[in-house]
């Protein structure tokens, strides 16, 4: 039986509109993001400052009926900043438990390199496990629990290196480029135009809690033939024997893969997985997962370079 995509695919496109009608360009960047949404996958968005980062994360949030949570990471940012923290009700003559911006739909973090390693860990258990333990004590999150995440890439003062497992946690990390000449121009004009108005004030909310619930779960349900397993095996086989590669990546890069290739066969309207979904789900689901051999990375090479090699080498099923 065919699965009817019809909703959801109009309803994308309604978001792409909204978004597009903030942000010039970034058309790869947009799409990256809602097929994380529609495969349950938190997302890490690396740029330099002022590439509209941020902007685009709250205007994703915007178009979605989601609590709505933003945490700026500061290098003194503790973990039950983040978590909650237990406070003593005098009246009761017991601890109640406070939670903290964790608890949302949607969380914005700001600059999640600018925390230390101990706040970084604070994350580990909720963005796998989608629930947190506090003093013995399990708090589930709602549905859906999306994390995206922003980083600068250059070297800065008061920045922390994200832990290997951390970075493993995220279904994609998008890379997000200076906009062409043309695409800055366009910028400038909107910018121009905008006089007193804010950015995102006309910005429609288009999908609700239950319909992003209900899409993720169709998405699920997309077909992917065996032959379309192996290759996915294949690919991910291939960073862990690769000379250019110091560490692969691990099984659940290629679950990662699975999932985020069944999402863009949902953007694109089919109930099928094809080879082409797969290859644009390689990269943003691996880029993060190696780690390059130290005499490559002095040579200038870098991880999407090595990966684009490995599908290039693999042979596509028939």
């Amino acid at each position: 039986m065919r699965l009817d995509l019809n909703e959801l695919q109009q309803s994308i496109n309604d978001v792409k509109q909204e978004i597009g009608n903030v942000i010039v360009g970034q058309h790869k960047m947009i799409d990256r993001l809602l097929v994380a949404i529609l495969s349950n996958g938190h997302v890490l968005l690396e740029g330099v400052p002022g590439v509209a980062k941020t902007i685009t994360a709250k205007l994703l949030a915007k178009t979605l009926s989601l609590d709505f949570s933003r945490i700026q990471f500061t290098p003194d940012l503790m973990p039950s900043d983040i978590l909650g923290t237990s406070v003593f009700d005098m009246s009761k003559s017991s601890f109640d438990f406070k939670k903290g911006p964790i608890f949302s739909n949607f969380i914005l973090i700001d600059e999640i390199n600018r925390a230390p390693a101990k706040t970084q860990a604070a994350l580990f258990e909720v963005m796998e496990e989608r629930q947190i333990t506090i003093e013995g004590n399990s708090y589930k999150m709602e549905s859906p629990f999306l994390v995206i995440a922003t980083q600068n890439p250059i070297e800065q003062e008061g920045t922390y290196r994200l832990p290997e497992a951390q970075l493993d946690r995220f279904l994609f990390k998008i890379t997000i480029d200076y906009p062409k000449l043309e695409e800055e121009i366009a910028i400038l004009q909107r910018e121009n135009a905008l006089q007193n108005k804010e950015k995102l004030q006309d910005v429609k909310t288009i999908l609700s809690q239950a319909n992003i619930i209900k899409y993720q779960s169709l998405v699920k349900q997309i077909v992917i033939e065996p032959q379309l397993l192996e290759y996915i095996a294949k690919l991910v086989a291939n960073t862990r024997d690769n000379a250019f590669l110091y560490l692969g990546a691990s099984p659940r890069a290629s679950i990662a893969i699975l999932n985020a290739a069944k999402g863009y066969a949902a953007l694109r309207g089919r109930d099928f997985v094809t080879p082409d979904d797969i290859k644009d789900s390689a990269v943003p689901v691996l880029q993060h997962r190696v780690v390059i051999a130290p005499e490559r990375e002095m040579e200038g090479l870098t991880g999407e370079q090595i990966i684009r090699q490995i599908i290039d080498t693999v042979e596509i099923p028939r």
